[in-house]
Order: C-alpha cells, then structure tokens, then sequence
C-alpha cells in the first residue's frame, strides 16, 4: 500500500516513515509546499494532518488526486498515535 502524508511537524518525517514501514506501506511525506502537486503520485491512501498544514497546501494535494480513486483521511492531530490509528484502520 502507497501512503501520501500532507502535513505534520518535520522533526517528526523520520517516525512517520518508520511506523508505516513497520506496516508494510511505502510513505511519501511532505511538510513542506515545495513540489508537492508534481510529487505526489497516486496513492493509495492521502493522510492529510490540517492542524500542520496550509488550506493552501491542502488544495493543491486534493486536486492532484482529485479524478483517481483514492481514500482520502484528515486528521486534526499529527500524532504519531493519530497515525497509528489510521494505519490500522486503512492498511
């Protein structure tokens, strides 16, 4: 299963990373605008943490992915608890 995360904090890029390895996920993630829309591909799953993010940002994400079929879940909180619990819900 392919991850895209928009959001969270950038100390944190390295734990996101690690806990979707642990289950089986290739993870993309981006804190950053840079690049977004040419980067982002089509995944599986798009993790969008909006406490962390620009409305911005999040536009640019949903319109890219906008005619696939991908499930899309926002998460206020960018916890890597808030994470787990989506990982285990999707993956």
């Amino acid at each position: 299963m392919s991850i895209v995360i928009i959001g969270g904090n950038d100390c944190m890029v390295h734990r996101y990373k690690q806990l979707c390895k642990e289950h089986g996920c290739k993870v993309k993630v981006f804190t950053q605008p840079q690049g977004i829309k040419n980067q982002i591909g089509i995944p599986d799953l798009l993790v969008l943490f909006t406490n962390t993010v620009s409305h911005k940002m999040i536009q640019g994400a949903l319109s890219s992915v906008s005619n696939e079929t991908v499930s899309i879940v926002r998460s206020h909180s960018s916890s890597l608890s808030a994470l787990k619990d989506i990982l285990s819900k999707h993956a």
